[in-house]
């Protein structure tokens, strides 16, 4: 924390937010114990940030699985950055509906569907599989009756299973 301005700054100066998080990305109180944050600026090869992503989604903690894609889509290839920027609006708006916005939540993972669907499941991202599971969410986040959802259980499968 920069004594001077009392805000978080990285060694360049800029704002970046040093306290914990737990794992849906929440803030914790100065001092608490968090979950480890995901370095920022990452760059991967497809395979490994999707398995990285899918571990932490299976682990209940897509706030950081949308971290990790979002490096894909700053780094990747412009073909295929709305491929990545729509996955990670997937584990973002899982991350929503986990904290309990479900109207956030719903947008961000029809949203996210809109953006993958055009693709043909490239490195066997299974994405009809994803656009209907993103579907279904929403639509139980949109219902009557307010949805509860475990980030854990409720984690979509990246790749197809043969």
């Amino acid at each position: 924390m920069d004594k001077a301005s009392g805000r978080d700054r990285d060694a360049e100066g800029r704002a970046h937010n040093a306290r914990p998080r737990d794992g849906l990305g929440r803030p914790l109180p100065y001092g608490s114990p968090g979950v480890e944050r995901q370095a920022e600026g990452v760059v991967r090869a497809p395979g490994q940030t999707l398995a990285e992503a899918q571990r932490l989604l299976d682990a209940g903690m897509p706030f950081h699985a949308h971290e990790v894609l979002e490096d894909a889509w700053k780094s990747g290839p412009a073909a295929e950055r709305e491929l990545w920027r729509g996955l990670a609006q997937l584990a973002v708006g899982l991350t929503h509906a986990a904290r309990g916005n479900s109207a956030g939540g719903a947008r961000l993972l029809l949203r996210g569907a809109d953006r993958i669907s055009g693709y043909r499941d490239p490195y066997a991202i299974d994405v009809a599989g994803l656009t209907a599971w993103a579907r279904e969410l929403a639509a139980r986040l949109e219902g009557p009756v307010d949805t509860e959802v475990d980030a854990g259980a409720e984690a979509p499968r990246l790749i197809s299973v043969l």
